[in-house]
């Protein structure tokens, strides 16, 4: 499935619309029944809701399996969240995509360091680090000094 947007660019404007959006597996929730997961790529951060109510069994139990950073494509409406579930910290947490359709691209095994966490991660010895590389590099303060860095070599 080719990604319509980046996590990043779901807006209200976007509401109704159908969208495909790629990317890794952030966290993920099961909250009465009802799973949630935030997607990230380069660009940010997006939540996709899976309602075993809409969905076949076999593709909710799909992503009630998923860990972080499993490699995923998922493809649904985009909704506004309902009140009370608005998350202000990020850009696009007044709206949610409705999950119509799940592909696992990559499935990921638990990891051996948390990448989500700055204070885990700064504890994490550096051999270690350096053994998982594609896994620090995707920690947002490396994220940050590779774009900086980027910056200023152009």
């Amino acid at each position: 499935m080719k990604r319509t947007h980046h996590c990043n660019e779901i807006r209200d404007e976007h509401v109704g619309q159908a969208v495909t959006l790629n990317g890794w597996v952030h966290s993920n929730r099961d909250l009465g029944g009802v799973l949630f997961i935030d997607i990230r790529d380069r660009e940010g951060r997006t939540q996709a809701v899976f309602d075993p109510s809409d969905l076949p069994a076999k593709l909710f139990e799909t992503a009630s399996r998923l860990h972080s950073e499993s490699v995923i494509s998922v493809t649904g409406k985009v909704r506004v969240r309902p009140n009370g579930t608005k998350n202000e910290k990020i850009d696009t947490g007044l709206v949610e995509v409705v999950a119509e359709q799940l592909k696992v691209l990559n499935h990921a095994d638990v990891l051996p360091f948390s990448i989500d966490d700055p204070e885990v991660a700064a504890k994490v010895n550096e051999e270690l680090r350096l053994k998982h590389r594609y896994l620090d590099l995707r920690r947002p303060e490396m994220i940050h000094n590779m774009r900086l860095r980027s910056r200023v070599a152009t």
